[in-house]
């Protein structure tokens, strides 16, 4: 009788451990990029005073949500509901605005629908490896606890990351990943963009919520870093920025 209460206390103990980690569902992500921080890096002598009264009719924030399908095998990251009140103009057309990224974390590949500029790309290659630094800072986010680590793309443009063990799988927004649990928030201070989960979904995600993307142009990754740094060449110092949003 004793062996028994031991196993079921046992089974008891077990499967409340497993009960507090999340291995499928929906992450509802905000991206938030200072528009103000984008006009205050194109203002020069000659055009200042055009462009304060163009920054005082924005407001500070260009807003959108992305959905984020997840488990154990595969994710899909992609455009979510349509933001309370879109920016208008040259402003609201924000680049990776249209992104769709498809992990497949058994293979290790990502299949990548981007436009950038008047091309879509369809990148397919294998998943991104960043040296990820982990830090002590710790912060809550949707309910889960997380840790903060910080990495570099494109040589030299710092990124830092808030991810969760809770959350039992190593993906994140766009095409970030590599940590030991989900990221539930990036920042990208030289883009001045920040992603946030929003509400963390444990529902299994349904097949056509994890669809391959299949529209673009077939490349790698470095073929199309290759041909928007060919494109962006004669932009001067607002040629790195575009070339920083479309390796996201």
């Amino acid at each position: 009788m004793r062996q028994i209460v031991f196993l079921l206390l046992l089974l008891f103990k077990v499967s409340c451990v497993c009960a507090q980690y999340t291995f499928q569902g929906k992450v509802e992500f905000e991206r938030k990029v200072n528009i103000h921080r984008q006009i205050d890096d194109m203002m020069e002598d000659d055009n200042k005073t055009w462009m304060e009264k163009v920054k005082a009719q924005m407001p500070k924030f260009n807003v959108s949500y992305f959905d984020y399908y997840f488990n154990t095998k595969k994710s899909l990251y992609k455009p979510g509901r349509e933001s309370e009140n879109p920016v208008k103009g040259m402003w609201g057309n924000s680049p990776a605005s249209e992104n769709i990224v498809f992990s497949d974390w058994g293979l290790g590949k990502v299949i990548a629908s981007k436009q950038i500029f008047e091309e879509k790309f369809l990148v397919q290659d294998s998943l991104r490896k960043l040296d990820w630094k982990i830090k002590d800072e710790i912060r809550i986010i949707s309910g889960y606890k997380c840790r903060k680590a910080v990495s570099i793309i494109c040589d030299s443009v710092y990124v830092v990351a808030f991810y969760t063990e809770d959350i039992a799988v190593s993906g994140g927004p766009e095409m970030f990943s590599g940590l030991p649990g989900m990221i539930l928030e990036i920042a990208i201070p030289r883009l001045y963009s920040t992603w946030i989960a929003l509400k963390v979904d444990i529902a299994a995600p349904k097949d056509e919520e994890l669809k391959i993307p299949e529209k673009g142009k077939k490349v790698s990754q470095k073929e199309m870093y290759d041909t928007v740094m060919g494109s962006v060449s004669k932009w001067g110092r607002f040629a790195h920025r575009s070339v920083w949003w479309s390796v996201l």
